[in-house]
């Protein structure tokens, strides 16, 4: 077959694999609600004298949002957004993951995935089973603080969630 012969064909499965496609809607993280989860996640650990960084993440595990309390570790901005992108990337709460890896010897290699952080303090943010994004919160006292911290903020948003 001729190099023109091979366009000819690669262009005919093209087309015809182009033409059955259909475009994909997807939901995200908007940067107000980003912001918010992340300010609400702050504040919810404030009020138990935590100081915390959160992290908000979309979908792709790309940062949306980040805030720091004033008093909090120097390493919380980076554990909060390792345990977004843990969160999201498994679609599952870091917690979870924990447990996971602990009950399942087959899964102790996702510790050593780039950029996660497998720490309770990650949840998934969800518009019914779609996700939408992460927030991690880093710096109290016990990474289950972090996760109810991260679900009080997002409760406080989930009416805007649609």
């Amino acid at each position: 077959m001729t190099k023109l012969g091979y366009f000819a064909a690669a262009c005919a499965i093209l087309l015809s694999c182009g033409a059955s496609a259909e475009v994909l809607q997807e939901r995200n993280m908007p940067m107000d609600i980003a912001l918010e989860l992340a300010q609400s996640a702050v504040k919810a650990c404030a009020a138990d004298n935590y100081n915390v960084s959160a992290a908000v993440v979309d979908r792709a595990g790309v940062l949306r949002a980040l805030l720091r309390a004033d008093n909090a570790g120097v390493h919380t901005p980076d554990s909060a957004r390792r345990k977004a992108y843990t969160a999201v990337s498994l679609r599952a709460p870091t917690s979870a993951i924990a447990k996971n890896i602990q009950d399942n010897p087959a899964a102790a290699q996702l510790v050593a995935v780039d950029g996660f952080l497998i720490l309770a303090g990650g949840v998934p943010v969800k518009i019914g089973n779609e996700t939408i994004g992460a927030i991690g919160v880093g710096g109290a006292p016990g990474g289950n603080l972090d996760e109810a911290c991260a679900l009080a903020a997002i409760k406080q948003v989930e009416g805007k969630l649609k």
